[in-house]
């Protein structure tokens, strides 16, 4: 009877032996992955630290260009009605000054441009 219960102590030790070394051994794998993970983590962190600047750069950059290309435009806007602004004022200033040959002119081309959609017509009707 003295042998079995040894038997029985000695099963009833190595199986606590065996469940301790793989409580053990788990918590070595516990450590490691969080060590692991604080690592990744540190050096996501640490990546993210770094891009922040040069995504603030980035931004500030397009953000200029836009303003830039924005003021082009409102530049080019002012001058194209300036343009024709003075287009118009030097063509009534003609007119004024020219009242008889104005009107001929744009007769002429009144009569050309008809000439012209005439003969365009004509050519398409063919087709």
């Amino acid at each position: 009877m003295t042998t079995i219960k040894s038997v029985q102590q000695t099963a009833s030790q190595f199986a606590d032996d065996a469940t301790q070394s793989a409580d053990d051994a788990i918590k070595s794998t516990q450590r490691a992955a969080n060590n692991a993970l604080d690592n990744l983590s540190d050096k996501v962190h640490g990546v993210s630290d770094q891009a922040a600047p040069l995504i603030g750069r980035l931004s500030a950059q397009a953000e200029a260009l836009s303003r830039k290309t924005v003021d082009a435009v409102r530049e080019g806007s002012k001058r194209a009605r300036l343009q024709a602004t003075n287009a118009a004022n030097s063509t009534v200033s003609y007119i004024k000054e020219e009242p008889v040959k104005s009107v001929l002119i744009a007769a002429a081309a009144g009569a050309a441009l008809f000439a012209i959609a005439k003969l365009v017509s004509r050519n398409r009707d063919r087709v």
